[in-house]
């Protein structure tokens, strides 16, 4: 009777990428780590009352949740977006964009209101707010009679990589589970 071996090229490539789902977890749990940090510095950021300038383009990520206040020169465009107000109904956010005294353009969300039709005439001035993603700005107190807009909370954004490190680590067991099933049902037959 003839034994049978283990196959080589079903082992190397079950090996392969068992190896790169747990890279995968490992990754995801220093990406956890990373998370938690901006996490914190969100909410502290969140909980400062100190304004800043509104940022430019690669600055931004380091000053979401700050308040800022920016000067709109001009408006080129309006959209109404779905949002929330500050008592969490459902509506439309109507955003705006500005043209700053630089020549820079920003995302103003000026308030929210329940009618889709809500005619926003709102053309420039003074904007004082939040630095949301985006970024945006969003108008606190809300401008052009609508009403305010839910805060920008950083509390919302989740941070899911350890779930996802747990599930790469649940993939490359369950595939070597399945590999060492079929090695033993080959060597059976």
């Amino acid at each position: 009777m003839k034994s049978k071996r283990i196959p080589v090229f079903a082992t190397l490539l079950v090996a392969a990428a068992v190896a790169v789902m747990i890279a995968l977890g490992f990754w995801q749990l220093s990406r956890a780590g990373e998370k938690e940090a901006l996490l914190a510095r969100y909410a502290a950021a969140d909980a400062s009352s100190a304004p800043v300038a509104w940022p430019a383009d690669e600055g931004a990520q380091a000053m979401l949740y700050r308040r800022s206040r920016i000067l709109c020169m001009r408006v080129t465009g309006r959209t109404a977006i779905a949002g929330r107000n500050a008592s969490g109904e459902s509506g439309l956010a109507q955003a705006v964009e500005c043209v700053l005294p630089d020549g820079s353009r920003a995302k103003v969300v000026l308030g929210w209101s329940r009618d889709p039709a809500a005619q926003n005439n709102w053309g420039g001035g003074v904007v004082q707010g939040v630095i949301a993603p985006g970024p945006r700005l969003v108008a606190d107190p809300p401008l052009a009679g609508l009403e305010a807009n839910q805060t920008p909370d950083p509390s919302e954004l989740p941070n899911n990589h350890m779930a996802y490190a747990v599930q790469w680590f649940f993939f490359a067991a369950t595939a070597l589970v399945i590999f060492v099933i079929a090695v033993r049902r080959r060597a059976a037959n």
